[in-house]
């Protein structure tokens, strides 16, 4: 045999040895907080690319599988169009769902976050049962957005998460409510005028879970009787200034040693991520990715963000 055909031949040995990821090209990440709409419109109830491979085996790097959490109104894909791909293209197991959504047909299936938290942290529950047992890890982080974080840490905080979630990454977490449009104001206000019960009928109607995560909700305190985190848990926070959804913006601000606050603008005032765009900036995904991986610590981008797409 030729000494050519021998090198094809080790060559080609050489070659199956590797990881079936190492030729396989980098999926497209596009920074937009809507990237993930037209993948539901054309795949209803499917999973982006990147998400929900049942052939992922986390890596020695990346030990621990990353669940998304989407916001309300949001869905395992229509939240999660940037994430998704951007953490399958790190050597993550990328996994999303949606929960919290009226039974009914599609597109209304794809509308999650309106249930009761309590529902929707019992779905996250099961499902994080099913990634642990799919990939065989210990644990999982947890990225979410918006609501996410509270049905999130209701899962962490009272169904026994606390043993199976290793870091909550909270992109613009409302941890002491919000206040936005004034409604929790007028919740207080209802409920010491004994119309709390109407109130509170009338704007969870169509989102039963919106009205738990005003300020002063019974809901939001009972979840923070004792504090906002769990002392298991590593959490990073991931706010904007101008959030006009999370009101004051500070709600996701709560100090605690086991937590760090990153505000988008602060050394980058061009990032005019709101409560939307935030999940769709790079700059909010590089603090992300920093704070699943403390050992990467990259340089973060700072440039024009647009509000609402990112």
């Amino acid at each position: 045999m030729r000494r050519s055909s021998l090198l094809v031949l080790a060559a080609a040995a050489l070659l199956a040895c590797l990881p079936a990821t190492a030729s396989a090209q980098p999926l497209p990440v596009d920074y937009n907080f809507f990237a993930g709409i037209p993948p539901e419109l054309t795949n209803p109830g499917g999973s982006l690319p990147g998400a929900n491979d049942p052939n992922c085996v986390p890596s020695p790097e990346h030990p621990d599988p990353v669940v998304l959490l989407h916001g309300t109104g949001g869905g395992g894909q229509t939240n999660w169009g940037v994430y998704a791909p951007l953490l399958a293209n790190e050597g993550y197991c990328v996994f999303t769902l949606t929960y919290g959504a009226y039974g009914l047909p599609w597109p209304i299936s794809a509308i999650g976050g309106m249930r009761p938290i309590e529902q929707s942290a019992a779905e996250v529950s099961a499902f994080v049962d099913g990634v642990l047992a799919r990939t065989g890890a210990e644990r999982v982080d947890l990225i979410a957005h918006s609501q996410g974080n509270i049905v999130g840490n209701f899962y962490i905080k009272r169904l026994g998460g606390a043993d199976k979630v290793g870091k909550l990454v909270a992109i613009a977490p409302p941890w002491l409510g919000t206040n936005a449009f004034g409604a929790g104001d007028i919740a207080h206000f209802s409920r010491a005028l004994g119309v709390g019960p109407a109130f509170d009928a009338v704007s969870s109607s169509l989102c039963q879970a919106c009205g738990q995560m005003f300020t002063g909700s019974p809901f939001m305190t009972a979840l923070n009787a004792d504090g906002v985190y769990d002392p298991r848990v590593s959490y990073t926070n991931i706010v904007s200034a101008i959030d006009e959804l999370v009101v004051p913006h500070t709600s996701g601000l709560v100090t605690g040693p086991n937590a760090t606050s990153i505000v988008v603008q602060d050394g980058c005032a061009q990032d005019w991520s709101e409560h939307l765009a935030i999940a769709g900036s790079p700059r909010a995904a590089g603090h992300v990715l920093n704070a699943l991986d403390p050992a990467r610590q990259a340089s973060v981008p700072c440039e024009f963000v647009p509000p609402f797409t990112g």
